[in-house]
């Protein structure tokens, strides 16, 4: 039995240009748009202690050069769409 775990992680450049790496724990399309749910990936013991351990949601906008994420500027989607995520980890990782 192959118990491996093997994420899937995305790069993203910031606005200064500089490679963050995530990993991807869940997508969501809603209403024709598409949201990630993106957590932090560290390459240094010491970042991971000191991240807060909060996943960030993005939206995908498909553009000429390929697929580009945003933030999402409505406090209101961001909540819904936490608890929709939150509703998706508990199921996934704690199906009773």
């Amino acid at each position: 039995m192959d118990n491996s775990y093997s994420p899937d992680l995305i790069t993203l450049l910031d606005e200064n240009g500089r490679e963050h790496d995530f990993e991807i724990l869940d997508i969501i399309e809603q209403d024709s748009r598409r949201f990630y749910a993106l957590m932090p990936v560290f390459q240094n013991g010491v970042d991971m202690l000191n991240d807060s351990g909060q996943y960030t949601i993005l939206e995908a906008f498909d553009t000429d050069s390929g697929e580009e994420l945003a933030e999402l500027d409505d406090d209101e989607l961001r909540r819904s769409l936490s608890r929709l995520f939150e509703d998706r980890f508990d199921s996934m990782f704690y199906n009773d």
